[in-house]
């Protein structure tokens, strides 16, 4: 089988490799790409069984141009990169990683609060002011506990659920919007209307698939529905919110911070708004980085690839 990896350095970086995959699987020939441009597509996976990649799109166009493909492996969750439908008419295989980075996901969306709450980043680039303190503290800040506010979570499939376990833990009161029954919600967290959630939460934390009626939930009028104190953490999708909006609400005081781990377009154009607007926190999506999640997410590719190679395919996103 000839294999060929797109972008592979997204996922091994420069602890990680794809040793796994020649080791585990017998008569494959690997080609791994660090990076692929569009352009570069079509004559890389010419000759490929199967094809793996993170971010490189496969068009509709893409897949009618490699007659040899059998297989697409998303190294991701999320398939969007992939023209499903003329897979499916090809008979292509795709399949996807599917919880694999949810502890690692849950931790940023806690790494950002606790930044915001006891202002750790500040602190810590103004220790230098500490040795100055007539008193044995030194702050400039309001700090937060978390006991007893309301924690929202939007969307309730694996990371969201494991963030509200987290928020449950740290003594917070917990409510879902989710299209799950309230009796299926684990015990500690209260169903919710949107409306309701909008009104309540001192914390809202985005967990659920971009598509048309979620794209822009977060805009101008939710906002205005929003306690300017709310802090909105995003580490869902980036078009989740209508980015301008949420850079006018904190430059208005109309939103107490916005912390993302993902924006509507990754590298982000300059003239991104939220790179310039106050109180807003960014990480270049690192969420699902860890070592730990990197490497489950090869195991799981491998066993993916492994299980279409015996004809019992797994994870299958187009079936």
């Amino acid at each position: 089988m000839n294999v060929v990896i797109l972008d592979g350095f997204s996922v091994t970086q420069h602890d990680l490799d794809w040793r796994a995959l020649n080791g585990e699987l017998a008569d494959v020939r690997l080609t791994v790409y660090p990076r692929t441009t569009p352009g570069e597509t079509i004559a890389r996976c010419e000759d490929a069984d199967a094809v793996l990649t993170n971010k490189v799109v496969l068009s509709a166009d893409v897949i009618a141009a490699l007659p040899q493909l059998r297989y697409i492996g998303v190294l991701a969750t999320g398939y969007n990169v992939v023209d499903l439908d003329a897979a499916r008419r090809r008979g292509i295989i795709v399949t996807n990683i599917p919880a694999y980075s949810t502890d690692s996901v849950a931790q940023l969306v806690f790494a950002h609060l606790l930044n915001i709450t006891h202002s750790v980043a500040h602190y810590a680039a103004a220790r230098s002011r500490w040795p100055s303190s007539p008193d044995f503290l030194w702050m400039d800040t309001p700090l937060t506990e978390l006991a007893g506010k309301t924690f929202c979570v939007y969307g309730f499939g694996n990371i969201g659920s494991r963030v509200a376990q987290i928020a449950l833990a740290f003594g917070m009161r917990v409510i879902a919007v989710t299209s799950r029954a309230s009796d299926l919600l684990p015990i500690g967290v209260e169903k919710v209307e949107w409306e309701s959630a909008l009104a309540q939460a001192d914390v809202l934390s985005l967990h659920c698939p971009l598509t048309p009626a979620t794209r822009a939930m977060i805009n101008a009028a939710t906002l205005e529905r929003m306690r300017p104190t709310a802090i909105l953490i995003n580490t869902g999708r980036g078009p989740l919110v209508d980015e301008q909006a949420v850079a006018d609400a904190l430059a208005a005081n109309r939103l107490a911070a916005y912390c993302a781990d993902v924006l509507s377009t990754e590298p982000p154009a300059p003239d991104n708004p939220l790179l310039t607007a106050p109180r807003c926190f960014l990480t270049p999506h690192i969420a699902w980085a860890t070592r730990e999640a990197r490497q489950r997410l090869i195991a799981i590719a491998v066993n993916n690839l492994r299980a279409f190679a015996a004809g019992e395919p797994v994870n299958v996103v187009n079936g």
